[in-house]
């Protein structure tokens, strides 16, 4: 006999019982664990963002698993900072969690208030306009944190200034963009001027990724994917020069060539 569906109350019981526990365990570990006790903002901040990157990995890889494990780390971290905060009375796991949710109630007028909106495009322009005023900042992209990957810094920028309308029309626009960006690196290029292909090519790249929000492809996701079949193919490649008894470093482009088409071949095959 099948087990009877827990209802909606018991389920909503057994989470706030389940961050009850890490909550306790929390406190635990900070006044008995000797190196978590020793640990600061500052010493968990490299930890973060370790932990951040693995569940961005295992989202990738469409593990759920893993993302199910990776929330949980990240989640940890939550917790020990607002710990650290709380041991100095600066704020604790309460103030977080409230200022989220008034966060997210004032962000969300058209569901908490009384505004109108017609589709996803214009919540989000919403979104960035609530969200200038909340925090006072003199510029749109003020919000942008500096220490962002470049490429997802540009995604960023360039979705804050739609945000406020400021975008192209439409994609055939943005391409010729491209094309524009691409001519202007040839030429400085062909005149061998490092300083202006430096310039050029990051205009190439924000053009490109400004692109692919048209055509509704993440180029961080993108980019990510080719690195991993990069990676398989060439370890395949690798394993067969080592399987053919032969070494890589001595073997020419040429040779290493037919190893690739090789690898190529197969992980074509293997991925469908």
């Amino acid at each position: 006999m099948s087990k009877p569906k827990a209802s909606k109350d018991s389920l909503r019981a057994e989470k706030l019982r389940a961050f009850d526990r890490l909550l306790t365990i929390m406190d635990e570990l900070r006044e008995n664990c000797p190196w978590d006790q020793k640990q600061t903002f500052r010493s968990l901040r490299h930890l973060t963002i370790e932990e951040t990157y693995e569940l961005s990995d295992s989202i990738l890889e469409d593990d759920p698993e893993e993302i199910k494990k990776e929330l949980g780390d990240i989640m940890l971290h939550m917790i020990f900072y607002a710990r650290i905060a709380s041991e100095t009375k600066t704020f604790h796991i309460g103030d977080v969690l409230n200022g989220v949710a008034e966060k997210l109630i004032n962000r969300h007028p058209h569901i908490y208030g009384d505004v109108e909106v017609q589709d996803e495009q214009e919540v989000k322009r919403n979104w960035e306009k609530i969200k200038l005023k909340e925090n006072g900042n003199k510029s749109v992209l003020g919000g942008v944190p500096k220490s962002l990957p470049a490429l997802v810094k540009a995604m960023r920028i360039q979705e804050k200034a739609r945000g406020v309308g400021f975008d192209w029309d439409n994609k055939d626009q943005v391409w010729g963009k491209v094309l524009e960006e691409m001519n202007e690196f040839l030429e400085a290029s062909r005149a061998a001027d490092q300083a202006a292909m430096q310039h050029e090519f990051g205009d190439l790249l924000f053009s490109l990724i400004n692109y692919s929000r048209f055509i509704n492809i993440n180029p961080e996701e993108a980019l990510e994917l080719t690195n991993k079949k990069f990676i398989k193919r060439f370890q395949s490649l690798e394993e067969a020069i080592k399987k053919d008894g032969e070494n890589i470093s001595e073997l020419s482009l040429e040779e290493m060539d037919v190893y690739w088409e090789a690898a190529k071949q197969k992980g074509i095959i293997s991925d469908e």
